[in-house]
């Protein structure tokens, strides 16, 4: 693989597991060093030495995205450790699953906080930084960003909110050299499923995920750090999840006429 990021550095929050470490582990052999965020220290621990056996240097920085003075705090420990940004990814996020009435406020406001507030924290700390090197910033959304489905409205919301921020910073950033990507993977096997409402992952926790429309993590993270480098405006994967963006985009009405009859839907993660 050309190592085109060689000399340059990748900041990745929720990257203890998932998507998150498989995309730090795809820069780290693309020849970038790089910094991983997230709550689980000792998970953060093990990806740095994955990063380390590929040759690059490797830094873990805990990070609670839902605390503005956390993530201020990583962008100020990545750049001391590294000196520069080149490229960050809002990664860290879960799914509050119910109908809305079944939620309580606490919920809601814990889906907000981490999937779209976290993300925009991720965002303004960083960009300081990016705007010196040109750099990339990326929003990991949904294919649910496109295609809404019964029984996951607060998770729902949160991706049609991150999907307006990313759409809104491609315009804002484009004339300071800084290119903002969009991803809205479809179905990819991470714990997500494994999470709670609350946000704490269970082992023991069947993920009701179709299991044989999943994408393996590695090559979802193949796919999105293509779109990032070629600093794509939007991107949307699988086939599956392309097929029901595409639905939920321009046939709103098929689609509604499916939900209510409760058929599943081609939703992410």
């Amino acid at each position: 693989m050309q190592q085109h990021h060689r000399g340059e550095v990748v900041w990745i929050t929720g990257a203890s597991a998932g998507m998150g470490r498989a995309l730090a582990l795809e820069y780290a052999r693309r020849g970038a060093d790089v910094a991983v965020s997230a709550r689980r220290v000792d998970r953060l621990a093990e990806v740095v030495k994955e990063i380390e056996a590929l040759g690059r240097r490797g830094l873990a920085v805990a990070c609670d995205v839902t605390r503005d003075e956390d993530v201020a705090r990583a962008v100020e420990e990545v750049l001391a450790h590294f000196g520069r940004i080149d490229v960050a990814i809002a990664n860290a996020g879960f799914g509050v699953i119910g109908k809305l009435e079944q939620l309580s406020d606490a919920d809601l406001r814990r889906q907000f906080d981490t999937n779209v507030f976290g993300a925009m924290s991720t965002a303004r700390h960083a960009l300081p930084a990016l705007r010196r090197t040109k750099g990339r910033l990326a929003l990991v959304s949904s294919v649910a960003a496109l295609l809404a489905s019964p029984g996951s409205g607060a998770y729902t919301a949160s991706k049609f909110a991150l999907r307006g921020l990313g759409l809104t910073l491609a315009q804002e950033l484009y004339a300071a050299g800084v290119s903002c990507t969009l991803l809205n993977p479809g179905f990819v096997a991470t714990e997500i499923g494994q999470v709670d409402n609350v946000g704490r992952f269970d082992g023991s926790r069947r993920d009701k995920r179709p299991l044989k429309l999943m994408w393996t993590a590695e090559a979802a993270a193949r796919v999105m750090a293509d779109a990032i480098d070629r600093r794509k405006r939007e991107y949307t994967f699988t086939a599956h999840g392309k097929f029901g963006a595409w639905l939920g985009q321009h046939m709103p009405g098929l689609v509604h006429l499916i939900m209510r009859r409760g058929k599943s839907a081609m939703v992410e993660s």
